[in-house]
């Protein structure tokens, strides 16, 4: 791409072959010449433009002072043509200079005279008064360089290209104000440029892409507003009250600024979007009991034959099943369905295979089941979108199914709120696998989970996981728990039983924690020196208190691990020794920074309540087997 005429001459910008790009003609716009199709360029592309040959590692107030110098190199500074494009118009124009500093170009008009607008009253005069009134000086960015064959204008074209889609996609109009340090490329460029590119391509849930540009815009207003305030500072009378109400306004506007400026680096920054997730909430609304009281079975079957219709009578809607006179309504696929649901509702899915192409919304407390085994019941998901199976009932229970999911940005199944059984079940997954919301309740038992590009399943903080007798396995890492150094987010309360987890990419479980608990560890002593106590407590003590707390169930956490160690750990005992441990040492650090904070407050003795996390975990029986990094790991961020 580009390269600085001084160095390495066998790779120079100049001294490479020139590019050929493709021309095209706008929609619509026949009168005009085909212009550089330059919009279509590819991530590593654009990255090794700003990296390489434009920004480097200049400091967000040098950035318009490299890009000039950058187009020094290697625009040419007249006898090219462009369209002058804008919102309401398009001109073609011939450019005689270019103003490197201000990123400007010099035009007249070209001839013949091309203009299209959409006010028919924007006249060949309007355009003239329009230049002068611009000095006849347009930013480059509003060019579109008209295609030349010979290749002269190509890499013209695609500087202007480059500075284009910088100003339009990475640039913020706060940068300079930012701490100006000579990593902007990589605090700043790098990742709105990724976030970018995952958009294009589909890797970012469409809710959190309007959350993103809903905040961007708010940012900008608020910035915009500030500016103004700022100025209107700058030409009032000191110590007036007006002023002093313009400068509480003011800080108000700052602190607002800084939130939505970090809310914007949470999405931009590629690994923390990964770290804490889309924290969306289901907008769908349950329904709640039908007006009549009545609950209807929905049975779902694309053919419905004698034989399937007496075994239902049979096994599903006689007297034995049913409590008294039931309604039953018929369905051709399980969408349509699950849509006619009310609280209380049963859907019965008969065999065969459906293919779905919206999301399964489930608001209300249903039961969704397959009539016979998972893999004569597949619910295929095609097209585009975010969610497969979205929860949010207060008590759902789904069983005998197998969902495949295709071409999804979000995972197979995420529970937002509420309990959530799925039984006997087989998911076949594109990106993760089960998400587990905080708040939110999740019973997997007999199921197959499986092919997730993420974590098998996903538990959030304060969150509720029960799983028995499941086999997870040929995902990126099996289970991801994920935890935050606020205390007011607990440990999530998982119950791992006799789970099979193998033939993942990474570990078979993972604990996402943040990096300042590595740093924690000196303190880590006195939470030592207090198991160390607990320990010799006698089993009477334990039996006399009222309610377990955080300390006793750590003492039991620690008995279970010393009752492994007086055995032979295979390597199946040692994960789940392991995995135990770990919860159990982040839950002390955060009863210890707990106890620092009330301490700071000034209460010396804690209030049991305050202290309780309520922490049950049982972690047993589970096998881990062929795991690339190993049974259990964490990551830092």
């Amino acid at each position: 791409m580009f390269q600085d005429e001084e160095s390495c001459s066998d790779c120079s910008y100049h001294d490479k072959p020139v590019t050929s790009l493709q021309s095209f003609v706008p929609e619509g716009k026949t009168l005009f010449p085909e212009i550089f199709q330059t919009s279509q360029l590819l991530f590593y592309e654009r990255f090794r433009a700003y990296q390489d040959y434009i920004l480097a590692d200049c400091k967000a107030s040098e950035v318009r002072e490299f890009t000039a110098e950058f187009l020094e190199k290697v625009l040419e500074p007249s006898g090219w043509r462009a369209v002058w494009h804008t919102n309401v118009f398009e001109v073609l124009v011939e450019v005689t200079d270019v103003d490197f500093a201000a990123l400007k170009a010099v035009v007249k008009l070209a001839e013949p005279y091309v203009c299209d607008s959409e006010v028919n009253t924007f006249t060949l005069d309007c355009v003239k008064e329009l230049l002068e009134l611009k000095e006849c000086r347009l930013p480059l960015q509003e060019l579109w360089v008209v295609f030349d064959g010979s290749g002269v204008f190509d890499q013209t074209a695609l500087a202007i290209e480059h500075v284009r889609f910088f100003y339009q996609n990475i640039w913020r109009s706060w940068d300079e104000e930012e701490e100006d340090e000579y990593d902007y490329f990589v605090r700043c460029v790098e990742p709105r440029l990724r976030l970018y590119y995952d958009i294009l391509e589909d890797r970012v849930p469409s809710g959190l892409v309007v959350d993103y540009r809903n905040l961007l815009s708010q940012c900008e207003e608020s910035y915009r507003k500030f500016l103004n305030l700022r100025s209107s500072l700058s030409n009032c009378n000191s110590d007036s009250e007006q002023e002093n109400i313009s400068m509480v306004e003011g800080l108000k506007l700052y602190s607002e600024i800084e939130q939505l400026k970090q809310k914007l680096k949470l999405i931009e920054n590629p690994l923390l979007r990964y770290v804490f997730g889309y924290q969306k909430n289901s907008n769908i609304q349950a329904k709640g009991i039908r007006p009549n009281g009545q609950k209807v079975t929905h049975v779902v079957s694309s053919t419905m034959m004698t034989g399937l219709l007496r075994a239902l009578l049979r096994d599903k809607l006689c007297e034995e099943h049913c409590e008294g006179e039931i309604e039953v309504q018929f369905h051709r696929d399980p969408l349509s369905a699950i849509n006619a649901c009310f609280e209380g509702d049963t859907v019965i899915v008969c065999p065969g295979h459906y293919v779905v192409h919206g999301t399964f919304s489930i608001a209300d407390s249903i039961e969704l089941e397959g009539y016979g085994l998972p893999d004569d019941i597949v619910i295929e998901k095609r097209g585009k979108g975010d969610t497969f199976v979205d929860c949010t009932g207060v008590d759902i229970k789904i069983s005998n199914i197998k969902f495949v999911q295709h071409d999804a940005v979000e995972g197979i199944l995420i529970i937002h709120r509420g309990k959530t059984t799925l039984e006997n079940c087989v998911l076949q997954c594109e990106t993760t696998g089960v998400t587990v919301r905080t708040s939110a309740e999740f019973l997997m038992k007999n199921s197959d989970l499986y092919g997730a590009k993420g974590a098998g399943i996903e538990i959030y903080p304060g969150s509720k996981c029960i799983l028995s007798d499941n086999g997870i396995h040929h995902c990126k890492e099996g289970i991801l728990i994920k935890d935050f150094l606020d205390e007011h987010y607990d440990i999530p309360k998982i119950s791992m039983v006799n789970n099979v987890i193998h033939n993942n990419e990474g570990y078979g479980v993972v604990l996402v924690k943040p990096t300042i608990f590595s740093e924690l560890q000196d303190n880590a002593h006195d939470g030592i020196e207090e198991n160390k106590a607990l320990k010799i407590q006698t089993s009477e003590e334990a039996d006399a208190a009222e309610r377990v707390d955080l300390e006793e169930l750590i003492q039991c956490a620690t008995g279970r691990m010393e009752l492994y160690e007086r055995t032979d750990l295979s390597e199946q005992a040692e994960g789940n020794c392991e995995i135990v441990n770990e919860l159990v040492a982040v839950s002390t650090q955060k009863g210890h920074m707990k106890k620092k904070r009330l301490s700071e407050l000034g209460i010396t003795q804690a209030d049991d309540n305050l202290m309780s996390q309520e922490m049950f975990v049982a972690i047993v029986g589970n096998q881990f087997k062929w795991n690339g990094k190993g049974s259990f790991g964490t990551f830092l961020f």
